[in-house]
């Protein structure tokens, strides 16, 4: 049994497209054990709950943003070392120096391919 076949993976997404875009891209990779959620309250309870490995998430969400998940992540012992990509169409030198600080694994502008998202995940996850 391969890693990909392991992996747990949470998307986190308030566009019900991107987060489409996203679980079609990694049903591509053979990446099947995929939950998703539409917001980052909703993304912590889900984490909390179900323990994924790796968390994929927009910045810009209404509510608790994509930084807040992350920081809330990583001060619960039960999801500190969760693997953590930020995605956003705008990708601010400011924002990607304050996900660096608190955590953040890798870092993929949108609009990105399938192939990239693999690299993406590998960089924090291993290779596939």
């Amino acid at each position: 049994m391969g890693l990909k076949d392991m992996l747990k993976v949470l998307v986190v997404d308030d566009m019900s497209t991107s987060r489409g875009i996203i679980l079609q891209a990694l049903d591509g990779l053979g990446i099947h054990h995929v939950e998703y959620a539409g917001d980052g309250k909703a993304a912590m309870l889900q984490a909390r709950t179900n323990r994924p490995h790796l968390v994929i998430s927009d910045l810009y969400m209404p509510g608790v943003n994509g930084l807040q998940l992350l920081q809330h992540l990583r001060r619960d012992p039960a999801t500190r070392r969760t693997g953590f990509i930020l995605t956003t169409g705008r990708s601010e030198r400011k924002v990607l120096e304050t996900g660096r600080c608190l955590g953040m694994n890798n870092f993929l502008a949108k609009p990105f391919t399938p192939a990239q998202l693999k690299m993406a995940i590998e960089a924090v996850v291993g290779r596939l």
